[in-house]
């Protein structure tokens, strides 16, 4: 009898570390620090509740969260094509796809529309939550309009992007498949998903917004604002810093060819295994 008292006391403390142990591994999650993310300002019309209200009358079946979204992020896809020169059209599409329309988890508790991940440089607040593996970190922002423009930067500030640029505006077929060739998104459907929203809500028509009918007014944003709305960013690579991968290639192969590690490709391109496809743009260095 004593003996089965001794065992079950050694069952309960053993039950108990384990226990703690689990929730000592969960308190390391880095929670992150809060960044100062600049207010959003109003910004004008791009026509989008006329465009929405003309969808809606030639076929009333669309879907009503899209057509909200549309309504509230139009003007914000906008402002980043005349900053970053990235089609309204791929951005308010890539917004409502990673979203869910704005209503997934990660967009109503983290403002994160584009499911961005941390990787390693980001040192802002973060969440973590299932997707292609079980507990991945993503960024957490005070705003919407904060992702809107961490989607820019992550576009023109990393190489593996910079062929997107030397197409058009307004091909936003393109830019589609580049993304998938770029690596943003491992689903093989990503390209047709993005075309088939811009063509469904003809969010191409954004992509017209000249310039100079998208002006801020100084009573309604300070200057530093003005500045950042109307400056011409320039993306800052070109296409000859990397490689396209051919029939045959594998990571290995090419960080052979170009004296590197496989490590090193897969970190400096965000890659989340070996997978690689013909016609994926790679940075080697």
């Amino acid at each position: 009898m004593k003996l089965r008292i001794v065992l079950y006391c050694v069952f309960l403390l053993l039950l108990a570390s384990c226990g703690s142990s689990k929730k000592t591994n969960e308190s390391k999650k880095d929670a992150g620090i809060v960044l100062n993310e600049s207010k959003p300002v109003k910004l004008p019309s791009v026509n989008e509740k006329e465009l929405t209200k003309k969808l809606i009358k030639k076929n009333p079946k669309l879907n009503k969260q899209t057509l909200a979204y549309i309504r509230k992020y139009a003007p914000i896809a906008v402002k980043e094509m005349h900053q970053n020169k990235i089609p309204a059209s791929i951005t308010l599409a890539q917004g409502i796809l990673e979203s869910g329309r704005g209503r997934s988890e990660l967009a109503l508790k983290s403002n994160n529309h584009f499911g961005i991940k941390c990787h390693t440089q980001w040192k802002g607040e973060r969440v973590y939550h299932d997707d292609d593996e079980a507990g991945e970190c993503f960024r957490k922002y005070q705003y919407v309009e904060t992702s809107y423009d961490d989607h820019s930067a992550f576009l023109t500030q990393r190489k593996r992007y910079a062929f997107l640029f030397n197409y058009g505006a307004k091909d936003y077929k393109k830019w589609a498949k580049g993304l998938k060739k770029a690596g943003y998104a491992t689903d093989k459907k990503y390209p047709n998903k993005l075309i088939g929203i811009i063509e469904n809500y003809k969010l191409y028509e954004f992509d017209n917004v000249k310039k100079k009918d998208f002006k801020v007014s100084n009573k309604t944003i300070k200057k530093e604002a003005v500045k950042k709305v109307t400056k011409e960013a320039k993306p800052k690579y070109t296409v000859g810093k990397y490689y396209e991968v051919k029939k045959g290639d594998t990571l290995y192969s090419i960080a052979k060819k170009f004296n590197t590690t496989v490590d090193v490709i897969k970190e400096i391109n965000a890659l989340k295994d070996n997978t690689i496809s013909i016609g994926q743009h790679l940075l080697t260095r």
